[in-house]
Protein backbone atom coordinates (compact mmCIF):
# COMPACT_ATOMS: atom_id res chain seq x y z
CA UNK A 1 0.00 0.00 0.00
CA UNK A 2 1.23 3.70 -1.17
CA UNK A 3 2.01 5.66 2.10
CA UNK A 4 0.72 9.01 1.76
CA UNK A 5 1.59 12.65 3.03
CA UNK A 6 1.16 14.35 6.25
CA UNK A 7 0.51 17.93 6.40
CA UNK A 8 0.60 20.04 9.01
CA UNK A 9 -1.19 23.99 8.53
CA UNK A 10 -0.56 27.08 10.18
CA UNK A 11 -4.48 27.69 10.53
CA UNK A 12 -7.98 26.77 9.86
CA UNK A 13 -7.99 28.62 6.80
CA UNK A 14 -5.79 26.88 4.74
CA UNK A 15 -6.89 23.49 6.15
CA UNK A 16 -9.97 24.02 4.64
CA UNK A 17 -8.25 25.44 1.59
CA UNK A 18 -6.26 22.95 0.90
CA UNK A 19 -9.30 19.96 1.51
CA UNK A 20 -11.24 21.87 -1.29
CA UNK A 21 -8.10 21.77 -3.34
CA UNK A 22 -7.94 18.00 -3.10
CA UNK A 23 -4.93 17.62 -1.61
CA UNK A 24 -4.20 14.24 -0.53
CA UNK A 25 -3.22 12.89 3.09
CA UNK A 26 -4.14 13.66 6.23
CA UNK A 27 -4.13 17.13 7.64
CA UNK A 28 -3.00 18.43 11.40
CA UNK A 29 -4.38 22.02 12.25
CA UNK A 30 -2.12 24.05 14.30
CA UNK A 31 -4.32 26.04 16.54
CA UNK A 32 -1.53 28.32 18.62
CA UNK A 33 -0.01 31.53 18.54
CA UNK A 34 3.28 31.25 20.00
CA UNK A 35 4.64 34.26 19.67
CA UNK A 36 3.10 35.93 22.51
CA UNK A 37 2.55 34.88 26.44
CA UNK A 38 5.02 32.03 28.36
CA UNK A 39 5.92 29.14 26.27
CA UNK A 40 7.94 25.39 27.81
CA UNK A 41 10.17 23.83 25.48
CA UNK A 42 8.69 20.88 25.98
CA UNK A 43 5.07 21.00 24.27
CA UNK A 44 3.82 17.83 25.87
CA UNK A 45 4.56 18.83 29.33
CA UNK A 46 1.62 19.70 31.51
CA UNK A 47 3.56 23.60 32.30
CA UNK A 48 3.39 23.80 28.65
CA UNK A 49 -0.84 23.86 28.80
CA UNK A 50 -0.81 25.24 32.18
CA UNK A 51 0.49 28.36 30.73
CA UNK A 52 -0.87 28.42 27.75
CA UNK A 53 -4.22 28.31 29.39
CA UNK A 54 -3.69 30.50 31.67
CA UNK A 55 -2.03 33.07 29.50
CA UNK A 56 -5.25 33.25 27.07
CA UNK A 57 -7.49 33.32 29.59
CA UNK A 58 -5.96 36.29 31.21
CA UNK A 59 -5.10 38.54 28.83
CA UNK A 60 -7.31 38.11 26.09
CA UNK A 61 -10.33 36.47 27.92
CA UNK A 62 -10.54 33.34 25.63
CA UNK A 63 -10.69 29.55 26.47
CA UNK A 64 -8.12 27.19 25.26
CA UNK A 65 -9.37 23.96 23.97
CA UNK A 66 -6.51 22.16 25.51
CA UNK A 67 -8.30 18.98 24.32
CA UNK A 68 -8.59 19.81 20.73
CA UNK A 69 -5.19 21.01 20.18
CA UNK A 70 -4.26 17.89 21.93
CA UNK A 71 -6.45 15.62 19.59
CA UNK A 72 -4.35 16.96 16.51
CA UNK A 73 -1.08 16.27 17.86
CA UNK A 74 -2.35 13.05 18.80
CA UNK A 75 -1.96 12.14 15.05
CA UNK A 76 1.27 12.51 14.96
CA UNK A 77 1.37 9.81 17.10
CA UNK A 78 -0.13 7.45 14.34
CA UNK A 79 2.60 7.92 11.51
CA UNK A 80 2.58 4.22 10.03
CA UNK A 81 0.50 5.32 6.74
CA UNK A 82 2.42 8.42 5.75
CA UNK A 83 6.31 8.77 3.77
CA UNK A 84 6.57 12.52 4.57
CA UNK A 85 5.58 15.69 6.90
CA UNK A 86 4.89 18.89 4.97
CA UNK A 87 4.41 22.03 7.11
CA UNK A 88 2.15 24.95 5.24
CA UNK A 89 4.00 27.67 7.41
CA UNK A 90 4.22 31.54 5.76
CA UNK A 91 7.00 34.43 6.24
CA UNK A 92 5.84 36.00 8.97
CA UNK A 93 6.94 35.83 13.11
CA UNK A 94 3.60 34.83 14.10
CA UNK A 95 3.93 31.52 11.47
CA UNK A 96 7.80 31.12 12.40
CA UNK A 97 7.79 30.55 16.10
CA UNK A 98 4.85 28.30 15.66
CA UNK A 99 6.98 26.84 13.10
CA UNK A 100 10.04 26.14 15.24
CA UNK A 101 7.94 24.57 17.78
CA UNK A 102 6.83 22.70 15.10
CA UNK A 103 9.62 20.57 14.40
CA UNK A 104 10.70 20.27 17.68
CA UNK A 105 7.58 18.81 18.68
CA UNK A 106 8.89 16.40 15.90
CA UNK A 107 11.88 15.82 17.19
CA UNK A 108 10.92 15.63 20.99
CA UNK A 109 8.28 12.88 19.33
CA UNK A 110 11.19 10.94 18.15
CA UNK A 111 9.52 11.34 14.46
CA UNK A 112 12.59 10.80 11.58
CA UNK A 113 9.87 11.15 8.48
CA UNK A 114 11.52 13.63 5.95
CA UNK A 115 10.03 17.07 6.87
CA UNK A 116 9.15 19.34 4.02
CA UNK A 117 8.37 23.09 3.76
CA UNK A 118 5.97 25.30 1.69
CA UNK A 119 6.54 28.87 3.01
CA UNK A 120 5.01 32.15 0.99
CA UNK A 121 6.26 35.72 0.99
CA UNK A 122 7.27 37.22 -1.86
CA UNK A 123 5.04 36.41 -4.84
CA UNK A 124 5.99 37.29 -8.76
CA UNK A 125 4.00 40.36 -10.06
CA UNK A 126 2.88 41.10 -6.65
CA UNK A 127 4.00 43.89 -4.44
CA UNK A 128 2.87 42.83 -0.74
CA UNK A 129 3.84 39.75 1.02
CA UNK A 130 1.31 36.99 0.85
CA UNK A 131 -0.30 34.57 3.17
CA UNK A 132 -0.18 31.03 1.86
CA UNK A 133 -4.28 30.93 1.67
CA UNK A 134 -4.23 34.12 -0.20
CA UNK A 135 -2.42 32.53 -3.25
CA UNK A 136 -4.25 31.47 -5.91
CA UNK A 137 -4.76 27.82 -6.19
CA UNK A 138 -2.08 27.87 -9.51
CA UNK A 139 0.53 29.64 -6.96
CA UNK A 140 -0.22 27.65 -4.02
CA UNK A 141 0.18 24.75 -6.34
CA UNK A 142 3.88 25.95 -7.41
CA UNK A 143 4.36 26.29 -4.14
CA UNK A 144 3.66 22.77 -3.12
CA UNK A 145 5.59 21.62 -6.31
CA UNK A 146 9.03 23.58 -5.35
CA UNK A 147 8.43 22.69 -1.37
CA UNK A 148 11.89 22.25 0.27
CA UNK A 149 12.87 19.62 1.96
CA UNK A 150 14.63 20.50 5.48
CA UNK A 151 18.29 18.96 6.00
CA UNK A 152 19.79 17.87 9.57
CA UNK A 153 21.42 21.67 10.10
CA UNK A 154 17.91 23.15 9.30
CA UNK A 155 15.88 21.07 11.90
CA UNK A 156 18.80 21.81 14.60
CA UNK A 157 19.01 25.46 13.83
CA UNK A 158 14.38 25.51 14.72
CA UNK A 159 15.22 23.36 18.19
CA UNK A 160 17.88 25.63 19.22
CA UNK A 161 15.70 28.70 18.73
CA UNK A 162 13.09 26.89 20.35
CA UNK A 163 15.37 26.69 23.14
CA UNK A 164 16.33 30.45 23.28
CA UNK A 165 13.04 31.58 22.75
CA UNK A 166 12.21 30.11 26.16
CA UNK A 167 15.06 31.02 27.41
CA UNK A 168 15.90 34.19 29.67
CA UNK A 169 17.83 35.74 27.00
CA UNK A 170 16.59 36.84 23.94
CA UNK A 171 19.82 38.64 22.29
CA UNK A 172 21.12 34.86 21.99
CA UNK A 173 18.77 35.45 18.63
CA UNK A 174 20.96 38.03 17.04
CA UNK A 175 24.15 35.46 15.60
CA UNK A 176 21.19 33.94 13.99
CA UNK A 177 20.24 36.62 12.01
CA UNK A 178 22.97 36.34 9.30
CA UNK A 179 22.51 31.84 9.29
CA UNK A 180 22.00 30.85 6.45
CA UNK A 181 18.97 27.97 6.11
CA UNK A 182 16.19 26.50 4.05
CA UNK A 183 14.16 29.36 6.25
CA UNK A 184 13.94 32.39 3.55
CA UNK A 185 12.29 34.54 6.24
CA UNK A 186 13.75 33.94 9.21
CA UNK A 187 16.17 36.48 9.27
CA UNK A 188 13.39 39.11 9.07
CA UNK A 189 11.64 37.35 11.59
CA UNK A 190 14.47 37.18 14.15
CA UNK A 191 15.12 41.18 13.46
CA UNK A 192 11.17 41.79 13.90
CA UNK A 193 10.91 40.10 17.01
CA UNK A 194 14.19 41.44 18.77
CA UNK A 195 12.14 44.93 17.82
CA UNK A 196 9.17 43.43 19.47
CA UNK A 197 10.98 44.94 23.19
CA UNK A 198 10.86 48.70 24.37
CA UNK A 199 13.32 51.30 21.80
CA UNK A 200 15.71 51.87 24.53
CA UNK A 201 15.05 55.75 24.14
CA UNK A 202 11.41 56.02 23.69
CA UNK A 203 10.07 52.83 25.41
CA UNK A 204 8.25 51.93 22.44
CA UNK A 205 8.63 48.51 20.18
CA UNK A 206 8.58 48.47 16.70
CA UNK A 207 4.57 47.71 16.31
CA UNK A 208 3.53 50.38 18.77
CA UNK A 209 5.65 52.98 17.06
CA UNK A 210 4.48 51.79 13.86
CA UNK A 211 0.80 52.35 14.77
CA UNK A 212 1.31 55.74 16.13
CA UNK A 213 2.66 56.80 13.33
CA UNK A 214 -0.04 55.25 11.32
CA UNK A 215 -2.18 58.21 13.22
CA UNK A 216 0.19 60.76 12.79
CA UNK A 217 0.37 60.43 8.80
CA UNK A 218 -2.82 59.61 7.98
CA UNK A 219 -7.10 60.62 9.28
CA UNK A 220 -7.80 57.87 11.51
CA UNK A 221 -11.92 57.60 12.23
CA UNK A 222 -12.20 55.05 14.85
CA UNK A 223 -9.97 52.24 16.77
CA UNK A 224 -11.63 50.06 13.91
CA UNK A 225 -10.00 52.09 10.79
CA UNK A 226 -6.92 52.95 12.73
CA UNK A 227 -6.96 48.52 13.17
CA UNK A 228 -7.50 48.22 9.68
CA UNK A 229 -4.20 50.20 9.15
CA UNK A 230 -2.39 48.29 11.18
CA UNK A 231 -3.06 44.97 10.38
CA UNK A 232 -2.32 45.84 6.69
CA UNK A 233 1.15 47.79 7.41
CA UNK A 234 2.68 45.61 10.20
CA UNK A 235 5.36 44.32 7.99
CA UNK A 236 6.61 40.71 9.24
CA UNK A 237 4.47 40.23 12.01
CA UNK A 238 1.30 38.45 11.03
CA UNK A 239 -0.49 39.42 13.96
CA UNK A 240 -4.33 39.14 14.59
CA UNK A 241 -6.90 42.09 14.89
CA UNK A 242 -7.33 40.27 18.60
CA UNK A 243 -3.42 40.97 18.96
CA UNK A 244 -3.31 44.21 17.84
CA UNK A 245 -6.27 45.80 19.13
CA UNK A 246 -4.71 44.53 22.59
CA UNK A 247 -1.75 46.49 21.55
CA UNK A 248 -3.73 49.67 20.26
CA UNK A 249 -6.12 49.58 23.80
CA UNK A 250 -2.41 49.99 25.41
CA UNK A 251 -1.54 52.86 23.79
CA UNK A 252 -4.53 55.03 24.33
CA UNK A 253 -2.51 57.10 26.68
CA UNK A 254 -1.15 58.55 23.64
CA UNK A 255 -4.15 59.78 21.77
CA UNK A 256 -7.03 61.54 21.90
CA UNK A 257 -10.06 60.00 20.43
CA UNK A 258 -13.51 61.24 19.85
CA UNK A 259 -16.36 60.35 17.64
CA UNK A 260 -15.09 61.26 14.38
CA UNK A 261 -11.51 60.97 14.94
CA UNK A 262 -8.15 59.60 16.99
CA UNK A 263 -5.36 62.06 17.16
CA UNK A 264 -1.93 62.22 18.92
CA UNK A 265 -1.83 64.01 22.21
CA UNK A 266 1.36 65.38 23.23
CA UNK A 267 2.52 62.80 24.92
CA UNK A 268 2.12 61.09 21.64
CA UNK A 269 4.20 63.64 20.22
CA UNK A 270 7.24 63.18 22.61
CA UNK A 271 7.26 59.18 22.10
CA UNK A 272 7.59 59.42 18.29
CA UNK A 273 10.23 62.21 19.19
CA UNK A 274 12.00 59.59 21.48
CA UNK A 275 11.78 62.80 24.26
CA UNK A 276 10.98 60.90 27.07
CA UNK A 277 11.07 56.70 27.55
CA UNK A 278 7.23 55.42 28.12
CA UNK A 279 8.06 51.86 29.08
CA UNK A 280 7.20 51.95 32.34
CA UNK A 281 4.17 54.12 31.67
CA UNK A 282 3.31 51.92 29.16
CA UNK A 283 3.87 48.72 30.90
CA UNK A 284 3.19 46.28 29.26
CA UNK A 285 3.56 42.80 31.00
CA UNK A 286 3.73 40.38 27.65
CA UNK A 287 5.94 37.48 28.40
CA UNK A 288 7.59 36.23 24.92
CA UNK A 289 8.08 32.86 25.53
CA UNK A 290 10.66 32.50 28.94
CA UNK A 291 11.58 36.24 28.69
CA UNK A 292 9.10 39.10 29.59
CA UNK A 293 9.35 42.10 27.36
CA UNK A 294 10.31 44.57 29.89
CA UNK A 295 13.15 42.90 30.83
CA UNK A 296 15.24 44.13 27.84
CA UNK A 297 15.11 47.01 25.55
CA UNK A 298 16.35 47.19 21.89
CA UNK A 299 19.09 49.96 21.21
CA UNK A 300 18.61 50.92 18.05
CA UNK A 301 22.46 52.58 18.01
CA UNK A 302 23.75 48.90 18.63
CA UNK A 303 21.29 47.10 17.09
CA UNK A 304 21.36 44.74 20.20
CA UNK A 305 19.02 43.81 23.49
CA UNK A 306 20.59 45.06 26.45
CA UNK A 307 19.50 44.72 29.58
CA UNK A 308 16.86 46.70 31.17
CA UNK A 309 18.45 48.60 33.98
CA UNK A 310 16.55 48.04 36.41
CA UNK A 311 16.68 44.12 35.90
CA UNK A 312 19.90 44.12 35.50
CA UNK A 313 22.35 41.93 37.34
Amino acid sequence: MKKSQLHITNGSNLTNYLNDSGYKGNIITWHEMLCEGPTHVNILSDEFFKARTNFFSETYNVYLDVNAFKTEIKKLDYLDAFSEIILWFEYDLFCHINLIAVISLIKQKHINLPLYLVCSGFIDGSKSLKGLSELSSKQLTNHYLNRVRLNEDDIELAETLWQIYNGKDHSLFKPFIVKSSSFDYLSNCLKAHLKRFPDSKSGLSSLEKNILEIIDKNTVKSKHHLLGYALNYQGYYGFSDMQLGRIIDQLSIFYLEDKNSIKLNRKGYEALLEQHNFSAEINDKTIFGGVKKLDFQFNTKENKLVKTIINAH
